[in-house]
């Protein structure tokens, strides 16, 4: 892990439903409470994704769970989040993910230099029996690995 990087969450389910091309690093436009919340690790990415309208990238459907002492100064849990990002790589996404079968899907979440930041991937979804091959490349690895390690014991 590089210096002054904590991973916060990851989305598993994105490795597992997609083929990620290329990954991009996003900041967030947070609340306070938001902050504090996601420092302590109340977020999911499971069933979130990124959508480019009107120039302006957003992640919907990333849920941050309202920070205990807010109090009226929570947000709603499931609201769309602004990504910051260069103008012209918004553009260039835009243009990549117009080309048929792509996608914009959040990675991770983590804090660098006490910033949070969102590990956006540049995604082709996997049809069931590329779903299956992975899972089956995956046994195979740690099938060989388990071998491996009881000869050298």
């Amino acid at each position: 892990m590089a210096e002054g990087i904590k991973i916060i969450a990851k989305n598993s389910k994105a490795y597992h439903d997609f083929f990620i091309e290329e990954k991009y690093e996003a900041g967030i436009a947070l609340a306070g409470t938001e902050v504090k919340s996601i420092r302590l690790g109340n977020v999911n990415l499971k069933d979130s994704y990124c959508i480019i309208k009107d120039g302006q990238l957003t992640v919907h459907g990333m849920h941050i769970s309202p920070y205990e002492k807010g109090n009226i100064f929570n947000k709603d849990p499931r609201r769309p989040r602004q990504l910051l990002m260069h103008k012209r790589e918004i553009f260039k996404l835009y243009g990549k993910i117009k080309q048929d079968g792509y996608a914009l899907v959040p990675l991770s979440i983590y804090l660098t230099h006490a910033r949070v930041k969102l590990e956006i991937g540049l995604a082709k979804g996997k049809k069931l029996y590329d779903k299956r091959e992975s899972a089956a490349k995956r046994d195979a690895k740690r099938e060989i690995d388990r071998t491996l390690k009881s000869r050298n014991a």
